[in-house]
């Protein structure tokens, strides 16, 4: 049997489904001691064909149907079929380097984590100017927060780690991937585990190399839709709470707030929204002057109004999520823990 069971989600992924699954191919174990398992949501741009075809170049790779297209019923349905003592989640979007695996399960042996992961970085799919704003944008803490893995951290114990390694027990203990959840399943799936009692650790040794959305208007849309399922995570999950997510919520719902009041009681509003903008914009000209230090200084003029876009859409996003759910309109107020189909007793 394979130590390492490898499970990738994909759904038309052509562009990168080949380079993200010769990677994993190449990674530094012993041959047979992985085995890599696809779970495709019945692409129809040429992703299928492209893995039918490194499928039958090296047996050590499984590509099977994901009816529901989505993420997470992927993940539980690779994981059903994983044989492996380890089960490493990873990225289409990602290309690994040859030590990834490896590094994993050193880690994760000499730590005896649960669940181990690295750093993310962060690469646009082009080098065009607004990829380059992209890149800015989600590789400071001002636009994304304490994220560890996406800004930089030293070794130890984390809340989340990107493409998780995970041992078998890990499921068998506080269920599997949570399918009323498109996304943030993975957030929400090790806040359970922490909350379980597992640990989760951070090597910044590890690392991924991640291709991130081409453009701002892609990563905005991406920012809106992660803003509104952070509060469908919350609802079904009040243990995934964090506040570096709650942050843009907040900031939206105080300018809308502000910006209400100030047709009532015009001073004190404007001291409010002041009391905001003030600060707010000494933070985006900081982070806009380090970032354009690191990809080009003709990105400083754009990089304020950007990182501000960003945090209103996610906080806009998170806004509808609200709304949504006070209506009972949400897609996940109709389910109820649907991970438990995949229980291990029942296979």
């Amino acid at each position: 049997m394979p130590l390492v069971s490898i499970i990738i989600p994909c759904r038309n992924e052509r562009e990168h489904i080949e380079s993200c699954v010769r990677s994993v191919l190449r990674q530094e174990s012993p041959p047979d001691a992985f085995e890599v398992i696809v779970a495709d949501g019945m692409s129809d741009d040429g992703t299928r064909e492209i893995l039918e075809r490194l499928a039958s170049e090296d047996p050590r790779l499984q590509v099977i149907d994901n009816p529901d297209r989505i993420v997470p019923t992927a993940l539980n349905l690779a994981i059903r079929r994983a044989r492996g003592e380890w089960i490493v989640r990873l990225d289409a979007h990602s290309e690994y380097p040859p030590n990834y695996l490896k590094l994993c399960i050193e880690t994760g042996e000499r730590t005896r984590a649960d669940n181990v992961g690295g750093a993310v970085v962060t690469l646009s799919r082009n080098e065009t100017f607004m990829g380059r704003i992209v890149q800015a944008l989600t590789t400071h803490r001002f636009g994304v927060g304490n994220a560890g893995f996406r800004v930089g951290a030293q070794e130890g114990p984390t809340d989340t780690v990107p493409f998780g390694c995970y041992r078998r027990r890990v499921f068998e203990h506080v269920g599997w991937f949570d399918e009323r959840l498109v996304r943030n399943q993975d957030y929400e799936f090790n806040r359970r585990l922490a909350k379980a009692g597992g640990h989760i650790w951070f090597n910044p040794w590890i690392k991924v190399v991640y291709y991130n959305q081409a453009d701002l208007t892609g990563l905005l849309s991406q920012a809106f839709v992660t803003g509104e399922w952070n509060v469908y995570m919350w609802y079904v999950a009040p243990y995934s709470f964090a506040w570096r997510h709650a942050i843009p919520l907040a900031f939206v719902i105080a300018l809308i707030s502000g910006g209400l009041s100030f047709f009532l009681w015009p001073w004190p509003a404007f001291v409010v929204l002041a009391a905001i903008a003030g600060p707010y914009l000494t933070f985006a000209l900081e982070a806009s002057w380090e970032q354009s230090n690191r990809y080009g200084k003709r990105l400083f003029p754009f990089l304020p109004g950007a990182f501000w876009l960003y945090h209103v859409m996610y906080g806009l996003g998170g806004l509808k999520g609200i709304l949504r759910l006070l209506m009972k309109r949400s897609p996940v107020q109709s389910v109820q823990e649907p991970w438990k189909e995949y229980s291990p007793q029942r296979r």
